[in-house]
C-alpha cells in the first residue's frame, strides 16, 4: 500500500467514526470466508457494515482522541462493524459471537469519544433499535387519539341501541 492509498484509507476511516453511532471492534481470527460473508450479510441486512483494518491505520483516523483506552482496543487481527444508529452493530456482533467462538469481542467506540469494553457492548446490544423506538413512539402518539375517537363514538353508539330497542318494543 503506498503513501496516497493509506491516506485513502486514513480518511475512509475517519468518516466511519464519525459517521457511526457506535463502532465494534472485534478480532475475527479463524473466522473462515463462508463464516466472513454471513456475518457482512447479517449486517448488510441491518444497514451496517463490518470492515478489516490495519491497526496503525485506525489509530491515526481515530487521532488519539480515545487514549490509551482506545488505543489498546486496536491490537491484533482487528475488524471493526459500524452502522448508521449505535445498537444495529452492537445487535448483529453480539449474537454472532455467540454462535460462533472464533468472533471476539473486543470493545468499542461510542459517539467517536467514549470507549466501551466487552461488557459495554454487550449492553449496548440489549437497547431497543432506534427502528422498535420510533415504533413505540408513533404507538404512544396514536393512543390518544385512537382513544378519543372511541370515547366520541359510544354515545352516538349507545344513542342508537336505545332507539333500536323502542323501535323492536313498539314492533312487538
Amino acid at each position: 500500500m503506498d503513501r496516497a492509498q493509506k491516506q485513502e484509507s486514513i480518511e475512509s476511516l475517519k468518516s466511519v467514526f464519525t459517521d457511526a453511532g457506535a463502532v465494534v471492534v472485534t478480532h475475527y481470527m479463524g473466522l473462515t470466508v463462508a463464516e466472513m460473508t454471513d456475518l457482512r450479510l447479517r449486517l448488510r441486512k441491518e444497514g451496517a457494515a463490518i470492515k478489516v483494518v490495519k491497526n496503525t491505520l485506525a489509530l491515526k483516523a481515530l487521532d488519539g482522541k480515545l487514549g490509551e483506552k482506545g488505543d489498546a482496543l486496536f491490537t491484533g487481527p482487528v475488524a471493526i462493524a459500524y452502522g448508521p444508529d449505535a445498537v444495529s452493530a452492537a445487535k448483529i456482533a453480539v449474537q454472532f459471537a455467540k454462535e460462533n467462538d472464533k468472533l471476539k469481542l473486543v470493545g468499542g467506540v461510542l459517539d467517536q469519544t467514549n470507549v466501551l469494553d466487552e461488557t459495554g457492548v454487550r449492553a449496548l446490544a440489549t437497547l431497543p433499535s432506534l427502528d422498535e423506538l420510533r415504533g413505540k413512539l408513533i404507538g404512544l402518539i396514536q393512543a390518544p387519539a385512537t382513544k378519543i375517537a372511541g370515547v366520541l363514538q359510544a354515545p352516538a353508539g349507545q344513542l342508537a341501541r336505545v332507539f333500536n330497542a323502542y323501535a323492536t318494543k313498539d314492533a312487538a
